[in-house]
């Protein structure tokens, strides 16, 4: 070979060695380009993917503080249903005793006339302590009862206060002014009783002394020997003296 084709040839070698560096450098940029996009891509792939976590997790979180609250609000409703519940029965309870108000109205009228009737029945058949007072409150009553300003209520308060008033006749010791009939003679005297075991009149001039009889109905005289007792018992019940024992003409239980 001649020294003009090995030139030759050296030079098309050097420029295939250099086309083939400018070729490779080429393709090293082109995927050092690529490369780059890639990572860059990825990288916000990856911050999609994070920003999607995070979304996620706060959804998370505000999916379970709503069951949370769910839940709460299922026991709230449950005990507030509970509560209604309760005060529906009271409601209905409080209906059926104002649907019953008539009823019960219509029973109780006719109580209180029977209790007013049995309270004069027994005034008349008692000793007669404050006679007219009773009497006087009795027919008060029976006032009341047709009295149509006058409530159910408190009529029956009225009626229970008499009975009351009654009961405690039998446990006051009182004397009193009124007057009794002797001979056909009317005397102005000092009543005192005993509870109801002894009712006693005492003259003005403390010269006499009568004893009711309840089974004769009417004042029976005593002797002078109960005069002092019947006299210092009088003052006992005004106040004058000290309480102390004393004999009395009392009828003994049968």
């Amino acid at each position: 070979m001649s020294k003009r084709t090995q030139i030759a040839s050296c030079i098309l070698g050097a420029l295939a060695l250099g086309n083939a560096s400018i070729a490779s450098a080429d393709q090293l940029q082109d995927l050092q380009k690529a490369e780059i996009k890639v990572q860059k891509a990825s990288a916000k792939s990856q911050e999609k993917i994070n920003n999607l976590f995070e979304q996620s997790q706060e959804l998370l979180a505000e999916y379970r503080n709503v069951i949370d609250t769910t839940e709460g609000l299922k026991v709230y409703n449950d005990y507030l249903a509970n509560l209604v519940a309760d005060q529906q029965r009271g409601i209905d309870s409080y209906q059926r005793q104002i649907d019953s108000i008539d009823e019960t109205r219509q029973n109780i009228v006719p109580l209180m006339f029977s209790m007013i009737d049995s309270l004069e029945e027994f005034v008349n058949l008692d000793i007669p302590i404050n006679i007219d007072e009773r009497r006087n409150r009795i027919q008060g009553l029976r006032d009341v009862m047709t009295n149509s300003n006058v409530t159910v209520a408190e009529r029956f308060r009225l009626v229970l206060e008499a009975y009351q008033t009654e009961n405690e006749y039998g446990t006051k010791i009182e004397s009193k002014t009124g007057t009794i009939e002797d001979g056909g003679q009317e005397i102005t005297v000092d009543f005192f009783n005993l509870g109801r075991t002894a009712l006693l009149a005492l003259s003005k001039d403390q010269k006499s002394a009568w004893v009711w009889d309840n089974k004769a109905r009417s004042y029976q005289k005593l002797g002078d020997e109960y005069l002092s007792s019947i006299i210092n018992a009088v003052r006992m019940a005004k106040g004058l003296v000290p309480q102390d024992l004393i004999k009395l003409p009392i009828e003994a239980a049968e």
